[in-house]
Order: structure tokens, then C-alpha cells, then sequence
């Protein structure tokens, strides 16, 4: 997503000099030899022979050299292609990309993230000529590609109706839910609440019996202050997600009904003691620090923090326990788990390339089925253990060699990863078992996904969704504070609307008019 103004400032900076690099560069016609499994088409079987070329390719940042990676060795000795990788900076990469991709740079094939501030940059980018239409090169030489991409991710894809990159999607799940102490819960006699007046009871004996033994410190529940809109309990109010469907209209949480019925509820567990009072200065780490204490009995947790978290608790308080919580069900029956969906990363080619034939004939390779599973999680039996459909990895050699394996990922087999990938959650069953509950265990009604994951570039809801985000934040967290009335939503509401809220809105739903079924 958009951080600041800045990354559409350097685009556009960039731009003039893109814009002169694509009217005078050419592209070059290597055919190489395939790369294709005897299995694919003919058309990639019967590319001219001859040596293939180095390719170079730029990644996204990662902790380890890709170049010593085990898993570019085993690319390089399955695909037959040698690939000098290099990596964007963790820092500001987006200006380092406007860089190399105004300076002509020749990679044949660069990677990055797939948020909106990527993606503002590569539909730049497509538009003023600095990328290859990978339409006609899959075409021939991608069979593989064709058949494991999810088809709509690839028309998420398409800037101006061509394909310029290859998207490899993101793995749809909850990430964040309630991770509440079961200790507490069996202290106080309460099972885990299940709809949001339970939530009240549950955290007002945490308040009034003080499980904890914390005195004046004792903390029911607590966040970190850039999420006032609460993962889970929001949900019970309709609007789970950023934008959510209102009567057929993609509509952001501020203009939606429900979001009035929430801030009263969240305003009213502050008034009450039951939301820490200290929450709008929280840091992510203030929070933890605050449950790992014994302080508090309630936070908001990724699953990916389950054994950090649990391993600091268990250090100061032994016999503690915690479980994350069922999806809420509020008063109307409404409930829902915010659900990720959208691209992970882009690969995309440079007008610039030497080798653009050869780019594709080696991300195809990378699809092919089984060397992308020993790609992607390894070796059956060294890296991992197959059983009744589960893949299990083994340690520490599949942290040792593929804790890294999704940065290789230049699109995905979308129909298998899913299930390659959850290898990664089994490392440890503290943290499989979270993330167990909340994907597989609740019912499939309770994840929701986002219905602008899979929305082509928008410039205006681009333009202004960090701003907007950020508005409708520091405003929810200042209602729930009482510094501001709730009988100022609607002034506030045209606020938003005016700053750029209804021509998202407009855009949005052109859009969404397209899709929906």
C-alpha cells in the first residue's frame, strides 16, 4: 500500500527518464533452448537448440545471499539457467527500482512486492513502454504458466488489457484474531466467548476477579495503537475488511452503518476499564510485553507470533495458557475474519532485458510440477515427511535450506501451494495449531476475503488509500478515547468524502461493476 506521496513523486520523477529509455532501447530475439519438462507443448519443445544465457534477476531484500541459497543451485541445475541474482534494498527499494529502471538496467526479471505502492510502480512503469507484454511470450513458451496461475490473478494482472507481469499470489488466510489467556478463563469459571456480549462478561470478571493477581495493573485487553479497529471484533459489526460489500456497492468501513454500532461498542469497553487505557501509545512490542507480563489477559496476535509469544509468557508465568478465541457473532448475527487475498509479489520484464525469451522459458521451468514442489518446500524424507496429505517439514534442514524458498517464487502452482505452504506453519505446532483454528477449524463463513485483493491498479483509491486509512484511523482511536462525540460521524463522513473518499468510491465500483457475480 501507498506509505506516503513520496513513492508517486519518485515515479513520476523517473517517468521522463523511462519514458526516453524505452525511445531508443530494442529488444533482443535469443531463443535459447527450452527449459520445459518433455511433458509441455510442442512449441516450447522445439525452440532452436543452442546454449542458454545468464540470466540476471532482481529480488526482493531477504536476510541471505540468493546466490548461495540451496535453492538457486537446484534451479540452476534443473532449469539449466544460471541466474545472477541481486536484491533491492530493505530500505526505500521503491526509489532504488525508479533508478534501475530509468537507467536501463539490463535484468530479465525483477521481482517485488505486490502491495499498492509495487503496484503503482509497475503500472507506471507498463504504461510508458518500460516493460515487456508478456502476453505473446507465454503464449509460445509458457505452457506452465498458463495452466498453474490462477486465471483471474493474471487479469489482475493486465495494465491496459496486456499482461506485463506475473503475479504470484498470496496465500489466503487470517492472519490476526484474539489470543486470549485460557488460565485466566478457567480461574474465572468462563469458556472462551463466542459473540460479543460474551466478550463483555468474559473481560469484566478479568476486570472485577483479577485472574492475574495484577492489582491496579491488571489489564483485561489490550492493542497496539495503530489498530483501534479491532480484527475479529469488527467483524461481528459487518465490515471485517478495509472495503466490504454493502447492498452490491464495495463501500469503505467510515460510510458503512456498522461502523457507528462499533466505535460505541469499543468507546464503552474503554469507558468501562475493559480496553487498556494506555492502548493509543502501544507499539506492537508494548502490547506484547504487556501480555507476556501477566499483565494483561487478552491481545490482539498474527499466529505467526504464537511461539515468541508464548515461549516469553511461559518464561515469567509457567502454567500459563492461551488459545485464540472463535469469530465473534454480534447482536445481528453478523461475523467475520478479515482474509488476505491479492499478490504477494510481481515479476515483471524490462524492455531493457537481453534475454526476455529466455525469462520466460525459465520461470516457466520453475512450474513444472515437481521442481517447483523441491523448489518450494524441498526433498520428501531430507526436507520433509508426506503423510495422509500433510507435508511436514524436517529441522532444522528445511529452515537450514528453504525457510527462504518463497523468494524464488516467480508465480505459483495456485492450485497445490496452498497446501506445499502449510509445511511452513508445522514448523512449530504452537504455531500450526493457531493458525489451524482460525483457517480450518472456524467455519468457512467466518473468513472473509478482501474483495480489492484481486482489483487491477486504481490510481484514485490508490492516490488516496494510505491518507484515507490513516484519517479514518486516528479519528476511530480518538471516538473511542472520547475526545471526539460520536454525533460527529456524519460531518466527519463528508470530511472523508471530500478528501478523496467518493472518487475512490466511484473507481472502486466501476471496477467492482465488472466482477461481480
Amino acid at each position: 500500500m501507498l506509505k506516503n506521496k513520496k513513492v508517486m513523486l519518485v515515479a513520476v520523477a523517473a517517468s521522463l527518464s523511462v519514458t526516453s529509455l524505452v525511445a531508443c532501447s530494442s529488444k533482443s530475439t535469443n531463443t535459447g533452448s527450452s527449459t520445459a519438462p518433455a511433458s509441455t507443448t510442442t512449441a516450447v519443445a522445439t525452440a532452436s537448440a543452442g546454449p542458454k544465457p545468464e540470466l540476471k534477476s532482481l529480488q526482493i531484500w531477504q536476510k541471505d545471499d540468493y546466490n548461495t541459497y540451496p535453492v538457486a543451485k537446484y534451479l540452476e541445475q534443473t532449469t539449466g539457467y544460471k541466474v545472477q541474482y541481486d536484491m533491492l534494498p530493505q530500505d526505500k527499494p521503491q526509489d532504488k527500482l525508479n533508478i534501475l529502471i530509468a537507467s536501463g538496467e539490463p535484468y530479465d526479471a525483477i521481482t517485488t512486492a505486490g502491495g499498492t505502492d509495487f503496484k503503482a510502480l509497475y503500472a507506471d512503469y507498463a504504461k510508458k513502454g518500460a516493460l515487456t507484454d508478456l502476453g505473446p511470450l507465454i503464449d509460445k513458451y509458457g505452457p506452465n504458466i498458463k495452466a498453474a496461475i490462477d486465471p483471474a490473478a493474471l487479469e489482475a494482472a493486465k495494465v491496459d488489457g496486456k499482461l506485463y507481469a506475473i503475479p504470484t499470489t498470496t496465500i489466503s488466510f487470517v492472519g490476526e484474531s484474539l489470543f486470549i489467556r485460557q488460565d485466566w478463563l478457567d480461574k474465572v469459571g468462563m469458556q472462551a466467548p463466542t459473540t460479543t456480549d460474551e466478550l463483555v462478561a468474559v473481560l469484566k470478571a478479568f476486570k472485577e476477579k483479577d485472574p492475574g493477581g495484577n492489582g491496579d495493573k491488571n489489564i483485561p485487553f489490550t492493542v497496539r495503537g495503530d489498530a483501534p479497529l479491532i480484527p475479529n471484533i469488527i467483524g461481528a459489526f459487518g465490515i471485517p475488511n478495509v472495503w466490504n460489500d454493502l447492498n452490491g456497492k464495495l463501500t469503505p468501513r467510515i460510510l458503512d452503518p456498522g461502523y457507528k454500532d462499533y466505535v460505541s461498542f469499543a468507546s464503552d469497553l474503554f469507558k468501562q476499564g475493559l480496553l487498556d487505557k494506555e492502548f493509543a501509545a502501544n507499539k506492537d512490542a508494548t502490547a506484547k510485553e504487556k501480555f507476556t507480563s501477566g499483565k494483561a489477559g487478552m491481545i490482539l496476535l498474527h499466529w505467526a507470533d504464537i511461539p515468541t509469544i508464548m515461549d516469553a509468557l511461559n518464561k515469567n508465568i509457567p502454567t500459563a495458557k492461551a488459545n485464540y478465541i472463535p469469530a465473534l457473532k454480534g447482536k445481528d448475527g453478523k461475523i467475520g475474519l478479515g482474509a488476505s487475498q491479492g499478490f504477494d509479489r510481481i515479476t515483471f520484464i524490462p524492455k531493457a532485458s537481453k534475454h526476455p525469451e529466455d525469462a520466460i522459458k525459465w520461470m516457466n521451468a520453475k512450474l513444472e510440477k515437481d521442481t517447483f514442489r523441491t523448489m518450494a518446500i524441498g526433498e520428501e524424507n531430507k526436507h520433509y515427511t508426506l503423510k495422509d496429505g500433510a507435508y511436514t517439514p524436517i529441522q532444522p534442514i528445511f529452515t537450514d535450506e528453504r525457510n527462504q524458498a518463497n523468494n524464488f517464487l516467480t508465480g505459483t502452482d495456485d492450485k497445490i501451494y496452498p497446501t506445499y505452504w502449510q509445511a511452513r506453519v508445522r514448523k512449530d505446532m504452537r504455531l500450526f495449531d493457531g493458525w489451524n483454528f482460525m483457517n480450518t477449524i472456524q467455519p468457512a463463513n467466518t473468513r472473509i476475503k478482501d474483495p480489492l485483493g484481486f482489483a487491477p491498479f486504481l490510481p484514485e483509491f490508490s492516490k488516496n488509500f494510505a491518507q484515507l486509512n490513516t484519517m479514518v484511523g486516528d479519528y476511530t482511536t480518538k471516538l473511542i478515547f472520547g475526545v471526539e462525540p460520536i454525533t460527529g460521524i456524519e460531518a466527519f463522513q463528508q470530511k472523508f468524502k471530500s478528501s478523496g473518499g467518493d472518487t475512490s468510491y466511484k473507481e472502486v465500483n466501476d471496477w467492482y461493476a465488472t466482477v461481480k457475480k
